[in-house]
C-alpha cells in the first residue's frame, strides 16, 4: 500500500472523522486519514471493514504525497483558530487546484474568508455542514456543501455515496457559492435548537401538569412518531422512557440532569437573525432556555 495514491484525504481522526472516513472507505473509495496523535491512527486501523482500502498517518507530509491530483482533503477539527492552523500547514505541501473541505460547524463568516483567502493561492475552498451525529457519520449523514462550484463535481460523487437516503435520493446538494453550506447548517441547527425546546415543554406540560407516567409518555410519542410528526428527534424521545439506570435501577429519563450545553450555532442564527431583521421567536426562546439551564448544578 505504501505506493498506493488514495480517492481522498480526511483530516482529525475524532469520533466524527473517523466514522466518516470509514464510511467513504466501505462504499469502495481508497481513503487516506491523519492525525497528529498515533493513538487516534490506532483507532482509525482497528475498525476498518475487511476488503476496504483505508491507511493512517500521523506525517501530514505523507499524507498530502499519498492523494491523487486534484488532492480531495476534508477537514474535521474544532471550529476556529483549529481550522486556520491546519490550513496554514497544509498549504506549502498543496498544488494549484487542490481541493480544501471544512466538515466542521465553523461561523460562516470565517468560511467566507477563508474562501477568498485559499482562492488568491489557488486552492479550492468549501465549506460543508454534516449532519447525523457520529451514527449518521458511518451510516449516512445529511451533507450540506457550498462553496466553489467548479470544485463540486470532483466530490459529488463521494458525497452522493455517503450521504443518507430518502427514497433512493441522496440527502446532499450544493447549495451556493462561498459560504453557503455552513450557513445553511448554522440554520439547520437552529431550528433543531427550537424542535427540541418543544419537545421539552411538551414533555413538561405531559408529565407535570398532565401527570403522564413514563410508559403512558412512550406510548404518546411513539404514536406521534408514528404519524406526521415522525422525526429522528421524536424517535429518540420515545426511547428514552423505558430505559433504565443501570445504578440505580430507575427510569434514566428521571436521573438525568436538566442542563443542556452548547456549541453556538442555535445562538449564532439568532444572533444573525437579529441582524437582518427577521422575528424567529422559538429558536431565540430555545437558546434562551439552554444558557439558563446551564446555570442548573
Amino acid at each position: 500500500m505504501a505506493d498506493q495514491l488514495f480517492d481522498f484525504g480526511l483530516i482529525g481522526l475524532g469520533v466524527m472523522g473517523r466514522n466518516l472516513l470509514l464510511n467513504m472507505a466501505d462504499h469502495g473509495f481508497a481513503v487516506i486519514g491523519y492525525n497528529r496523535s498515533p493513538q487516534k491512527v490506532t483507532d482509525l486501523e482497528n475498525e476498518i471493514t475487511p476488503g476496504t482500502t483505508v491507511k493512517g498517518t500521523s506525517d501530514l507530509k505523507l499524507f498530502v504525497n499519498s492523494l491523487k491530483s486534484p488532492r480531495r482533503i476534508t477537514m474535521l477539527v474544532q471550529a476556529g483558530k483549529p481550522v486556520d492552523d491546519v490550513l496554514n500547514e497544509l498549504i506549502p505541501l498543496l498544488s494549484k487546484g487542490d481541493i480544501i473541505i471544512d466538515g466542521g460547524n465553523s461561523h460562516y463568516t470565517d468560511t467566507l474568508r477563508r474562501v477568498q483567502y485559499m482562492q488568491e493561492k489557488g486552492f479550492h475552498f468549501m465549506g460543508m455542514g454534516v449532519s447525523g451525529g457520529e451514527e449518521g457519520a458511518r451510516r449516512g449523514p445529511s451533507i450540506m456543501p457550498g462553496g466553489d462550484p467548479e470544485a463540486y463535481p470532483h466530490v459529488k460523487p463521494m458525497l452522493e455515496a455517503v450521504s443518507a437516503k430518502v427514497n433512493g435520493e441522496p440527502c446532499v446538494a450544493h447549495l451556493g457559492k462561498g459560504a453557503a453550506g455552513h450557513y445553511v447548517k448554522m440554520v439547520h441547527n437552529g431550528i433543531e435548537y427550537g424542535i427540541m425546546q418543544l419537545i421539552s415543554e411538551v414533555y413538561d406540560v405531559l408529565h407535570r401538569g398532565y401527570g403522564l407516567t413514563n410508559d403512558e409518555l412512550h406510548q404518546v410519542f411513539k404514536e406521534w412518531n408514528d404519524g406526521e410528526l415522525q422525526s429522528f428527534l421524536v424517535e429518540i424521545t420515545r426511547d428514552i422512557f423505558p430505559k433504565v439506570d443501570d445504578k440505580t435501577g430507575n427510569r434514566l429519563v428521571d436521573m438525568i440532569l436538566d442542563k443542556a450545553g452548547s456549541k453556538g450555532t442555535g445562538k449564532w442564527t439568532s444572533q444573525d437573525a437579529m441582524d437582518l431583521g427577521i422575528s424567529i421567536p422559538t429558536i431565540d426562546i430555545a437558546v434562551s432556555m439552554r444558557n439558563l439551564s446551564a446555570l442548573k448544578q
